[in-house]
């Protein structure tokens, strides 16, 4: 007997700290009933990541599964743009570097 299709969606990693979890961060624009105003509204989603694959800013799909611990409904399926990470390093008139990780 089939099951159905899973829901997927399409969101943000906005944080990895967890061991085989990300919080997806989804972003959806809907009117606003009376004014018709566009009003942007953002879900979290905990998602579990297998490999550790994920880092912040990474645009991915989840999709649903089955209870993977309390709060862990959904995994990622794959990491469709991987944000790219740059280091900036300003040297100063006195010949001593500035990072852009010290501030």
């Amino acid at each position: 007997m089939p099951r159905g299709k899973a829901r997927t969606r399409i969101g943000v990693v906005k944080s990895n700290k967890m061991d085989q979890t990300v919080v997806v961060e989804i972003v959806t624009t809907v009117k606003h009933r009376q004014y018709t105003k566009p009003i942007k509204r953002s879900s979290t989603f905990k998602a579990h990541d297998k490999e550790n694959k994920c880092s912040v800013g990474d645009k991915v799909l989840i999709i649903e599964s089955k209870p993977i611990s309390k709060t862990k409904r959904w995994r990622v399926s794959q990491i469709i743009e991987q944000q790219v990470s740059v280091d900036l390093e300003i040297k100063d008139e006195n010949a001593s570097v500035i990072s852009g990780e010290d501030k």
